[in-house]
């Protein structure tokens, strides 16, 4: 664990047009928090741009950033906390900054989209990532050799990446327990009624429902199942099988729980994905069924109707 009398930590968050305020502030605050519970200023941060030139978040709320990127001083962490719309002015000097801070040896991490950004640099190749849950069915298609595990964050060796949102608050507590243990972190927490913190291992939401927390411990690993399992579908048999319980008791599991099948909640699963599929990237409607398990275009446009009131190919058009 680290000294509190020796050195420190320094972050420096890479911002763009459009960035995710609450991402980065959730992030901040915690090492702000920190350090007023330990007494002095062991974490600092920085802010940077691809130009050095303010920027605005989301919300529209303007920004004041440090340094450009070319000019960004030694830092132990470098986030990238980036907008939904990846192509921005200076990208390309952006991405040849984060190789070079790579190629270093630099520690990179990211906050919601931003691990597109760093896949895109190659600096997620051979190391596990998670990204938002929205964004990452297009992630998996691009990047399909990156290990995108949809947990709320990953610690890979040099690597740090999660979710954004509040998902920010439980990395940069991680990082702080690890520094300094788990008494700070949970007196960091506490200071944000932060309830619980989450491990790497807490998985993003992976259904319909935002939250299966205190349902049937067998339900949600049969749901994860599911989730991980989309282009290719288990069969009902499968999926009892894996929770040790009859295709009746799932049935009943289910019905009781969330008020639907098995069959029907997998069914929308699936095109859920098929969705995210059709607004985040250009793949061809056929092959968006295929990654979704459907055999047949006809029943996979049908299906997609039905589900959204409106056929795959209107949902493109909307979308780009």
């Amino acid at each position: 664990m680290a000294d509190p009398m020796q050195g420190g930590k320094r972050f420096a968050f890479l911002l763009v047009d459009k960035f995710p305020m609450f991402s980065l502030t959730a992030a901040i605050d915690v090492c702000r928090s920190a350090n007023r519970l330990l007494g002095q200023d062991f974490y600092s941060w920085t802010t940077v741009s691809p130009d050095g030139e303010a920027v605005a978040a989301s919300n529209g709320l303007p920004l004041k950033v440090d340094y450009a990127i070319a000019d960004l001083p030694p830092a132990d962490i470098l986030f990238a906390c980036v907008a939904l719309n990846l192509d921005f002015p200076g990208k390309s000097k952006v991405l040849a900054a984060l190789r070079a801070w790579g190629r270093r040896g630099g520690a990179l991490g990211a906050l919601s989209v931003g691990s597109h950004l760093l896949a895109e640099a190659g600096q997620l190749d051979g190391y596990r990532c998670t990204i938002h849950w929205e964004n990452r069915a297009g992630f998996m298609e691009r990047f399909p050799e990156i290990d995108c595990t949809g947990n709320v964050f990953e610690i890979d060796r040099k690597r740090y990446t999660c979710a954004g949102g509040t998902t920010s608050i439980d990395l940069m507590l991680e990082i702080v327990r690890s520094d300094f243990g788990t008494n700070l972190a949970n007196g960091v927490a506490n200071q944000f009624q932060h309830e619980r913190i989450r491990s790497a291992g807490d998985r993003q939401r992976v259904g319909p429902e935002r939250d299966l927390t205190g349902k049937s411990e067998k339900l949600r690993r049969i749901v994860e199942l599911m989730a991980d399992h989309l282009d290719e579908p288990r069969s009902a048999v499968q999926l009892a099988k894996a929770a040790g319980l009859s295709v009746r008791q799932v049935e009943r599991l289910f019905l009781r729980h969330l008020g639907v099948t098995p069959g029907r909640y997998y069914m929308r699963l699936r095109l859920e994905r098929a969705r995210e599929l059709l607004r985040q990237t250009n793949m061809p409607i056929l092959d968006v069924a295929i990654a979704t398990g459907f055999t047949s275009h006809s029943y996979f446009a049908q299906s997609y109707r039905l589900q959204f009131g409106r056929p795959p190919s209107e949902e493109r058009r909307t979308t780009y």
